[in-house]
């Protein structure tokens, strides 16, 4: 009988690991650290950014808070996750409903209560970032235009938490911001196309669904094409040097998506593109390090010292 209890609890235990979709949050929390260390304090020592009580709220608040969107994100979606995901939405269902609604308000009160820690700007930008998760879970993801673009902002604000903690708005941060985006917005466009049985049977009108596969497509190869924007100023820029392999990769790559896009029609194709874009997107955000290489050097020495 002990057994059969601890082996509930376990899979309660991955279910819940599994809804808040906890890769995603380390990934998150090693990116910001990253972030904040090589390119937002290059002043400072590796430990002061490290132990840094402030950034280590302005980290907390930002896994709390995600960490409960996407908890209210598979309260809504259980319909539409069963037809999507049939076998992750079984191993979600080993924790209940009410559960999981519970642990959605207990996540974003201890992330608003973090951000109150930092001061009352990050308490205000963290208590609308909680009403925009659930806006959008509730209302905005049924909406065509509406659906793609909130999802993308939504994804990549928890950087703007660490840029304005930093006081950071240099130019070519904005650039690499504005790359991200239009990825992600890519990625987001490959995600309805994966989805949309369940966003029929959910009644959310997405894009593919309102405007079929073939427009999505098109919209998809357009914001694809406005990559190179981004990517020509950066290429521009003499301080990037580095970082521009990176770029050279991500041009190979977007092509690729852009033809493969084009020719996917199956969900198990669409499922492919996501993950490169995913990849795409992490070895972006890895990439930053090396925006300036001096600032990277500097940071390896001060650590060895």
């Amino acid at each position: 009988m002990g057994t059969s209890k601890a082996k509930k609890l376990l899979l309660k235990f991955f279910s819940l690991f599994s809804a808040v979709r906890a890769y995603n949050i380390l990934v998150l929390i090693i990116a910001q650290y990253l972030v904040a260390i090589f390119i937002f304090s290059p002043t400072k020592s590796l430990v002061k950014v490290v132990f840094d009580i402030q950034l280590l709220f302005v980290v907390l608040a930002s896994v709390f808070v995600i960490a409960g969107g996407y908890i209210i994100n598979n309260f809504y979606d259980v319909k539409a996750d069963k037809i999507n995901r049939p076998l992750k939405a079984s191993f979600d269902n080993y924790v209940k409903q009410s559960t999981k609604l519970k642990l959605y308000f207990l996540l974003n009160f201890i992330g608003f209560s973090f951000g109150i820690l930092i001061s009352l700007r990050a308490s205000l930008f963290f208590a609308s970032y909680i009403f925009a998760i659930w806006f959008y879970s509730h209302k905005l993801k049924k909406y065509p235009f509406l659906g793609v673009i909130s999802a993308t902002v939504l994804t990549v604000l928890p950087f703007f938490a660490v840029f304005v903690y930093f006081g950071n708005f240099h130019k070519i941060i904005f650039v690499y911001a504005s790359f991200l985006f239009l990825v992600i917005m890519v990625r987001q466009l490959i995600k309805d196309l994966q989805n949309i049985k369940g966003a029929i049977v959910n009644n959310y009108s997405t894009f593919p669904v309102v405007y079929g596969e073939k427009k999505t497509k098109e919209l998809a190869l357009v914001v694809l094409l406005l990559t190179s924007i981004p990517i020509a100023i950066l290429f521009s820029a003499p301080a990037e040097s580095f970082v521009k392999y990176y770029f050279y990769f991500a041009i190979v790559v977007l092509l690729f998506v852009g033809f493969y896009l084009w020719q996917s029609k199956t969900k198990k194709e669409y499922q492919i593109l996501h993950n490169i874009l995913k990849l795409l997107l992490l070895i972006g955000v890895l990439c930053l390090l090396f925006s300036d290489t001096s600032v990277l050097l500097d940071k390896v020495i001060n650590r060895l010292n």
